[in-house]
């Protein structure tokens, strides 16, 4: 499912009948204008191409001077985004360690570099 926003824009004198005529086209959700004729919509697809239909039938519509995507929203996309995230190593190693006391946390400005081995081995051979 895609979701975009549309800035459309028309005159002020056309403004009420455009809004209306958004209104009742079953291609968009209305959601706010203001008095120098800029109207905010959003549509929703299954894709791309139902989206650019729908956008045709906006733009179709008498007195709108300028319907521009101006923000989309894939799920397909945002769940692959998820499934890396979800997959990444976001959280270093050594903070899982239940056994590190906070006050033996050395920060040098990165944790995800810090090898919890090799930092108890530099403990152990100091005597730390």
């Amino acid at each position: 499912m895609n979701v975009s926003s549309i800035v459309i824009q028309t005159l002020p004198e056309y403004l009420e009948e455009v809004v209306e005529n958004l209104k009742n086209s079953d291609v968009c959700d209305y959601h706010l204008h203001d008095e120098i004729g800029r109207i905010i919509v959003t549509i929703e697809g299954e894709g791309v191409s139902e989206e650019l239909k729908k956008l045709k039938v906006i733009e179709a519509i008498p007195h709108v001077i300028s319907a521009d995507m101006q923000m989309a929203y894939s799920e397909d996309e945002l769940d692959d985004h998820m499934d890396v995230l979800d997959n990444a190593d976001a959280v270093p190693h050594m903070l899982h360690d239940d056994d590190l006391k906070p006050e033996d946390v050395i920060y040098n400005g990165d944790l995800k570099k810090k090898d919890l081995e090799s930092f108890a081995k530099q403990f152990d051979k100091t005597g730390k």
